[in-house]
């Protein structure tokens, strides 16, 4: 399936049209490990991308460019584990790059990074059944040496649905995009999110801006395998305290709506929302939806990321409150564009394509 250019913003360059490929390498179940590394370097190895495994035996993909910015995909399930952008021309051991996802792991399991949730919807459920991954990689790509991107693909049962996800690394940004054909008879109704678990360094300082003026609801992730935070722990209710204060006071309850009256959203407590227009404002001709982008504002380390939105209506964003030292001693928000609160119809023969972009200007 090739992939068109985004139109991305103007900061940022064109997403690259991978090329086409004959064969695909299937990487779920995952063979073993070595042999598939060789079939993978056979295949689609070049400068730029290097196949191997992580911790957990997972086949990866590890992309990097020209400035030294790089990231690793996780081949099976198409998680993203680690984003490192070159944030500074300081010569340091990192080479003035740093990692901005926040991951947990051990000898088995991998959770955090930037993972992509689809599911098909129904009247009684807009999640009833989760789109499972069994990615196989279908091309590989780059421009020069400023730009890698992978390409996974897969065909599904049931619905005939095909589903692209591509991935590709720039120098100042990252993007991660879906794309989904209707091959079947009957139009197919899904929602789904891409969620980057995003660190900061402290809980103090954390904050967003981009987002005043727009609507909210409190409103669970929808359940991954990847997600730090459960449905349920996400929308637990969190005891005020010493953190208690910030970010726009109670949070409204499920089914009320709120507008966010900020410039700056603090995130130092806990919250589970979704921005977006509430569904029966769509209903309108015109209505104001969500904004495509907003910036992170990490005050410690005085960096910023803009998190881009494309095809999805909504965005959702949380932070852990107390809760992020259950994962580690570093901060975190889960965010990214969504489709949550209304599934997005795909008729027989057609296409919807969504992304989601990270990029900063702190060079």
């Amino acid at each position: 399936m090739a992939f068109l250019p985004l139109h991305l913003p103007a900061s940022s360059p064109t997403l690259l049209t991978a090329r086409a490929s004959s064969t695909a390498v299937s990487v779920s179940p995952p063979a073993q490990t070595s042999s598939l590394q060789v079939q993978l370097e056979e295949t689609f190895g070049r400068k730029g991308i290097r196949f191997g495994a992580d911790a957990t035996g997972a086949p990866t993909a590890e992309l990097s460019v020209r400035n030294g910015s790089s990231l690793s995909l996780r081949l099976n399930d198409g998680l993203v584990t680690s984003y490192r952008p070159k944030v500074s021309w300081k010569e340091d051991k990192d080479g003035g790059c740093r990692e901005i996802l926040h991951t947990v792991s051990d000898s088995k399991t991998l959770k955090g990074g930037v993972g992509l949730v689809l599911n098909h919807a129904s009247s009684g459920s807009p999640s009833a059944a989760a789109v499972q991954p069994e990615w196989s990689v279908s091309a590989v790509d780059s421009d020069s040496y400023d730009a890698m991107q992978v390409e996974l693909g897969r065909g599904m049962s049931g619905p005939q649905l095909e589903v692209a996800y591509v991935v590709t690394l720039y120098a100042t940004s990252m993007a991660t995009a879906v794309i989904v054909k209707n091959a079947g008879k009957k139009p197919v109704a899904l929602t789904g999110a891409v969620l980057s678990h995003i660190k900061f360094d402290k809980r103090r300082g954390t904050a967003v801006e981009g987002l005043m003026g727009c609507p909210y609801c409190a409103h669970p992730p929808p359940a991954s395998g990847f997600a730090l935070l459960t449905p349920a722990e996400a929308m637990k209710r969190e005891e005020s305290g010493w953190f208690g204060g910030g970010g726009g006071g109670e949070e409204p309850r499920p089914g009320e709506w709120a507008v966010e009256e900020n410039r700056y959203t603090i995130l130092k407590k806990k919250v589970s929302r979704v921005y977006a227009a509430p569904p029966e404002e769509r209903k309108k001709r015109v209505y104001n939806s969500a904004p495509s982008n907003f910036m992170t504002i990490d005050q410690s380390s005085g960096l910023g990321f803009r998190v881009v939105k494309m095809g999805f209506e909504d965005m959702y964003l949380s932070s852990p409150g107390g809760m992020y030292d259950k994962f580690g001693n570093d901060y975190f928000l889960c965010t990214g564009p969504a489709s949550l609160l209304v599934p997005v119809v795909v008729n027989p023969g057609e296409e919807w394509r969504a992304a989601q972009v990270i990029e900063h200007d702190n060079l």
